[in-house]
């Protein structure tokens, strides 16, 4: 004869509250195996089984309705099991971008308004950062003639993460946060379709200016404090730019370097490169400014 238990005894021996082992009876998740002639319910060993499977699923979060499916063999305890695996992996992510908002708040002694901004920002999903950087890309370079110098920029300043790092750090989230609000300033983006635009226009130059010596030369002069406007400031341009080159020529090179040459643009190629994971390289367009300085006074 098969041994059965009331609530209690079943409760004992599972170690459970009253309460819970009713409840989920009630629910129909523990079915008692018959009544008493007083209607009191009782149990069999599997119901012992059940509560135990029932427990254990409880315990890792699992709710009651997928429970319920498994008790009934509608999804297998791997298949929820899977799933639970894939909902604490967002949960945490998303868990990590808080710290590390939270971190870059504490940092920056951000207002509450910031604090929020920066959290909406940070907990975009990869699809939403992408498209907000693609709507950027694509109103900035609508129109422009596709050659291959337009379109390797326009594929580069796409390209983010296909989501931040697992655990981002507050500078992560402090580029993603500057770069979207980057990308919302309408003036930025029009600078960006000016140096589209020029770029799809000029024809390429027979000798183009060596961007390693621009920054060699005129960095140097630069932090050394040299003028370029100076004496000095002439020699050192004499040898980036050669001495022949007459003046419409040079006027001609600085105006085409000041359309190509923006503080902001080169901002965004460094907070993709942070966002990214990129090796960071020193700033290179105050060399290129100090150039055109040069040549303008020449």
């Amino acid at each position: 004869m098969t041994e059965l238990f009331s609530i209690g005894q079943l409760a004992r021996t599972t170690g459970l509250p009253v309460r819970t082992v009713r409840f989920w009876s009630d629910l129909g998740l523990v079915p008692p195996a018959g009544r008493t002639s007083g209607n009191y319910r009782m149990f069999d060993a599997e119901a012992a089984a059940r509560l135990d499977l029932v427990r254990t699923l409880r315990e890792l979060g699992i709710d009651l309705d997928t429970v319920e499916r498994v008790l009934r063999e509608q999804v297998t305890v791997a298949d929820v099991a899977r799933a639970h695996v894939r909902a604490l992996d967002a949960e945490i992510r998303t868990l990590r971008l808080r710290r590390a908002v939270l971190s870059s708040v504490a940092d920056r002694g951000s207002t509450t308004e910031e604090m929020k901004l920066m959290h909406e920002l940070a907990k975009l999903s990869a699809q939403e950062r992408q498209r907000i950087i693609d709507e950027f890309v694509d109103e900035a370079f609508a129109g422009v003639e596709p050659r291959p110098e337009s379109a390797h920029i326009a594929t580069g300043m796409r390209t983010m993460p296909a989501e931040l790092p697992d655990e981002p750090t507050p500078e992560q989230v402090d580029a993603w946060i500057e770069l979207a609000g980057l990308v919302a300033d309408p003036s930025f983006k029009a600078r960006v379709r000016e140096m589209a635009t020029a770029g799809a226009r000029s024809a390429p130059r027979a000798e183009p200016m060596d961007p390693t010596s621009v920054v060699e030369h005129a960095g140097a002069a630069l932090e050394a404090g040299i003028a370029p406007d100076s004496p000095e400031g002439q020699e050192i341009l004499a040898r980036i730019v050669p001495e022949s080159t007459p003046r419409d020529k040079r006027l001609e090179l600085a105006d085409t370097l000041a359309t190509f040459s923006d503080r902001r643009v080169e901002r965004y190629w460094s907070l993709l490169g942070t966002i990214n994971g990129w090796p960071q390289r020193p700033p290179a367009v105050p060399a290129f400014e100090w150039v055109i300085d040069a040549l303008r006074a020449s």
